[in-house]
């Protein structure tokens, strides 16, 4: 299949399974094609055929905006180079899952899991180290004993037990034979990326060669906002503060962008998704806006706290 054709399906087994889409992301490059959003998930979600061709800058893309709003990254790829990915895996491409359609179904609507992980060296499983020392005991066996059997150090056997260590397939499979029961613990593909550094200090670190997206980066920090720099998406940054409960996703804005009225359709409807506020600033006297509260350079000028600003939306 080509990419056309995964975007169509991918979407397709989101909208069966009772996600709510956003529209897909292509008036510019962007991290991600589209949003999805159940009751309990947000997903945000990249196709690749190719799992080669899905890229750092597209990673941390999607990593950053799944931790912002508390929701999960995820790419869609079919193959290799070389080969066809295997189903009931899931495949890691820096930092964020990767499946094939084939795992994204049986995750969303048949409720099974997947229980392999591809790593460096290999396959490997996720061991419920409860279960092994809860049946290990039920046995009467001692980590000593259990490891001979095994044929591994009763410190291998010890961090399996602890979760402190993933499993081959094939040591999955001696285990439960030993013990009689499963004891490899499904994969859920929808996990938090893990959260890197403190949320405030990550607000910090924000570098653009835009001047105005600067200015704009500055300001908002001075009134309390964090700002995160999203450089593929439809919109250039997130803001947050803890004194309000509500996300702003705000674009620069150009009095002749090409591509102007795409671009707010997809800004707007993925604000709806993920339930954010879109705002677009500008320092253009001739821009303008439909349906999102625009701010000139003036406007930003005055605001001294978060309350300023959302007294203007």
């Amino acid at each position: 299949m080509d990419r056309a054709e995964i975007l169509d399906n991918a979407e397709s087994l989101f909208e069966k399974a009772g996600f709510y889409l956003s529209k897909r992301c292509c008036a510019r490059p962007s991290c991600f094609d589209f949003v999805a959003r159940n009751e309990n998930q947000r997903a945000f979600v990249k196709v690749h055929p190719t799992i080669g061709n899905a890229y750092k800058k597209d990673a941390r893309g999607l990593a950053t905006l799944a931790r912002l709003f508390s929701g999960s990254a995820l790419f869609i790829c079919e193959k290799t180079r070389s080969k066809p990915l295997e189903d009931d895996t899931v495949y890691s491409r820096y930092g964020v899952g990767a499946v094939t359609l084939v795992t994204l179904e049986d995750s969303l609507l048949n409720g099974i899991g997947s229980l392999i992980e591809a790593g460096p060296g290999g396959y490997y499983v996720r061991l419920d180290g409860e279960a092994i020392r809860k049946k290990r005991l039920e046995k009467g066996l001692s980590i000593g004993k259990m490891a001979d059997i095994m044929g591994v150090s009763r410190r291998t056997l010890y961090g399996y037990e602890q979760q402190m260590a993933k499993a081959s397939v094939l040591t999955a499979y001696k285990l439960e034979w030993v013990l009689g029961e499963p004891v490899v613990k499904p994969i859920d593909i929808f996990q938090y990326p893990e959260q890197i550094g403190g949320f405030f200090a990550a607000a910090k670190r924000i570098f653009s060669e835009n001047r105005f997206l600067q200015f704009v980066t500055r300001k908002l920090l001075q009134c309390n906002f964090a700002v995160f720099q999203i450089k593929r998406a439809p919109f250039d940054f997130v803001a947050k503060t803890p004194e309000i409960d509500i996300d702003l996703l705000g674009a620069v804005v150009h009095g002749k962008e090409r591509n102007f009225m795409v671009r707010t359709e997809e800004i707007v409807s993925v604000s709806k998704t993920v339930e954010a506020q879109p705002i677009f600033v500008t320092d253009d006297q001739k821009a303008s806006a439909t349906n999102v509260p625009l701010f000139q350079k003036k406007d930003l000028e005055k605001i001294k706290c978060p309350e300023d600003l959302m007294a203007k939306l």
